[in-house]
C-alpha cells in the first residue's frame, strides 16, 4: 500500500539559507532511495520561510527505512536551532 505524505517545515528566518540547504541535500539523496516514487520539496511564495515536502513512497516499510537515513537523522538534529515550529506530518494510505 503506497503511503502519500506532505510534510511543512517552517524555518526560522535567520536559519532560512541553511534550512533550504538541508533540505535541498534531503531531496537529492531520498531521490536514489527505492522506497521513493515522489519526493518534491517547494518554498512558499509569500513566505520564503516556508518549505513543503510531497511524497509518495511505495511501502510503510520503505518510509521507515527512509526514516533511519543519517541524511533525515541529521535534520532531526537541527530541530529548535532552525525551526520556527514544529514539523507538520500529514499522511494518507492509497
Amino acid at each position: 500500500m503506497k503511503i502519500y505524505l506532505t510534510a511543512i517545515i517552517k524555518a526560522k528566518s535567520e536559519y532560512r539559507e541553511e534550512v533550504a540547504g538541508v533540505l535541498q541535500n534531503m531531496v537529492l539523496q531520498t531521490r536514489k532511495e527505492e522506497a521513493s516514487e515522489l519526493y518534491s520539496l517547494h518554498q512558499g511564495i509569500d513566505d520564503k520561510d516556508l518549505f513543503t515536502f510531497y511524497e509518495i513512497w511505495k511501502s510503510k516499510e520503505g518510509l521507515d527505512a527512509h526514516n533511519q537515513q543519517p541524511y533525515i537523522k541529521a535534520f532531526g538534529e537541527l530541530g529548535e536551532k532552525l525551526q520556527e515550529a514544529p514539523v507538520v506530518l500529514l499522511t494518507t494510505l492509497i
